[in-house]
């Protein structure tokens, strides 16, 4: 970069075809992911992925207001947020309040609460968003993938038939079309309450 004679950067001149260079002139192998800069997920990574228990992020989020905790539904039992980080918009978590990790150790009552709000959040998602299909799924520890191994938490990611396969969407940058807040609005107004 130069600069002018008072310090500020001098204007950049047009790019021309001629000043352009092919990636693979350049260093390292192209291919064909999209790169998404986050240096502001460094601490997550620095830190490690899995929270202290006090610092359990589905143990706290029930406390918080609604908004706060990006929370569409309460029940019982169990309670239905926003994926904070969604593979797509709507992205939905069902967790049971109790701090527990894996499936075998929820109660007889949480999993069927979790079976009954992950329909009712399918039914909701596809009259507030269309979508065309869901993928439905836990990882269970930390092996698996779970981002939050500790906390039991199923996923609901809404689908639709013009957008790509699940795996591209954790490889490679995927656009989220709404604000988290705007769509737990959409989400929870949509709800049916009993």
């Amino acid at each position: 970069m130069s600069f002018l004679e008072d310090g500020t950067p001098a204007p950049l001149s047009p790019m021309t075809d001629a000043d352009l260079r092919a990636a693979s002139d350049l260093a390292g192998v192209p291919d064909e992911y999209q790169r998404l800069w986050t240096p502001h997920r460094l601490a997550y990574i620095q830190n490690g992925q899995q929270p202290h228990h006090d610092d359990c992020p589905f143990c706290l989020a029930p406390g918080m207001s609604d908004e706060d905790g990006l929370i569409v539904a309460r029940g019982k039992f169990a309670y239905v947020l926003l994926n904070l980080y969604p593979y797509n918009s709507g992205h939905l978590l069902v967790c049971p309040y109790r701090h527990v990790a894996l499936y075998d150790e929820a109660s007889v009552e949480e999993i069927a609460e979790i079976g009954s709000l992950t329909q009712t959040a399918m039914r909701v998602l596809k009259e507030v968003s269309r979508s065309h299909g869901f993928n439905i799924g836990m990882n269970q520890g930390q092996v698996a993938g779970a981002g939050i191994a500790d906390h039991l938490h199923q996923h609901i990611v809404p689908r639709w038939a013009t957008d790509s396969n699940f795996f591209p969407i954790i490889a490679k940058t995927k656009a989220i079309t709404a604000l988290l807040g705007d769509v737990r609005i959409s989400i929870a107004n949509a709800w049916p309450t009993n």
